[in-house]
């Protein structure tokens, strides 16, 4: 949908961060660290989560809780969505009120992991209400959440990236502009959580090789990481991998949801992904034992399984 031309003194408004009045749906694991970048930043945010005790803990960064999607939503002049799926991002903007709260010509910027197709279609519903809408998917886990280095992948038109590039900056610092139309920023995301998991996984089955014969695991994890085989993955969750019970920085569970986004993707386009697939029902098999919540490292225990070897 074209719109014209912004004014300066619209530009100006939007890049103040003292002027700008910023909404935040999902004060999760995620959307909690990047709402109090914002907030660091100088920015107002009044921010929802269906946790009361999250809206609590937002308080005390010094943002403004809100009781409702709808209020945290109104009068904005950018809302953020770090929701679970698309689902959620649909019934926040539609059902709760969101959208129609937003100030006219708002911006919505859509930062959760979705099929690119609802991607799609919740712009079409957020640019119908004369709002504007970025597609702007994340990575870089709960570190780059706290720490304010998240990579952004936003697919907008190029005058509303602009605009909205100090509140991205807030929140990560490699900011890439992957195209002008809704889903292009969804695919990026849809391609880097296939190369994660498949990476993953490969780890686990290659740890599971060497268990298998009785390699130590320790000394193997030195010799790959320093090999023409390393990657960052096999650097990341390979430590722990051979921890029993590591600190969750990315569980099982989210593996099983962007795969299943991936292989949706892959199925849109007709294109065939049998790695994906194959990943996919490794994190779904772990998740099946119930251990959806463990580390996504924890993916070994499924090849462990399968193939009788002890645990790493």
């Amino acid at each position: 949908m074209s719109r014209p031309p912004f004014s300066t003194d619209e530009q100006d408004r939007k890049r103040s961060p003292r002027m700008t009045q910023i909404g935040f749906i999902g004060l999760g694991s995620m959307g909690m660290p990047m709402a109090g970048n914002l907030l660091r930043k100088g920015f107002n945010v009044r921010g929802f989560d269906l946790r009361a005790e999250s809206v609590s803990k937002f308080e005390g960064l010094g943002g403004t809780g809100a009781a409702s999607v709808g209020e945290a939503a109104h009068g904005a002049d950018v809302l953020v969505l770090m929701v679970v799926n698309a689902a959620q991002a649909k019934t926040a903007l539609v059902a709760d009120g969101a959208l129609s709260a937003l100030a006219p010509g708002g911006t919505v910027i859509l930062m959760a992991t979705c099929q690119p197709g609802d991607v799609v279609d919740i712009a079409q519903e957020v640019e119908g209400a004369g709002r504007r809408f970025v597609d702007a998917p994340v990575s870089g886990g709960m570190a780059g959440a706290v720490n304010g280095t998240l990579t952004i992948m936003a697919a907008t038109p190029r005058p509303t990236f602009e605009m909205v590039r100090p509140v991205l900056e807030a929140m990560g610092d490699k900011l890439y502009h992957v195209g002008e139309r809704p889903g292009q920023g969804a695919t990026v995301k849809t391609v880097n959580q296939l190369l994660c998991g498949v990476h993953i996984a490969v780890v686990a089955e290659a740890f599971a090789l060497a268990a298998k014969t009785g390699v130590d695991l320790n000394i193997l994890l030195e010799i790959m990481s320093g090999s023409s085989a390393s990657s960052w993955m096999l650097k990341d969750r390979g430590p722990r991998m051979l921890e029993s019970n590591p600190d969750i920085t990315s569980a099982v569970d989210i593996f099983v949801k962007d795969l299943g986004i991936v292989l949706e993707a892959g199925r849109s386009a007709k294109v065939a992904l049998p790695l994906a697939a194959v990943a996919h029902q490794l994190f779904l098999a772990t998740s099946g034992r119930g251990e959806g919540a463990a580390d996504d490292s924890q993916v070994i225990r499924t090849y462990m399984a399968m193939n009788g070897s002890a645990s790493a």
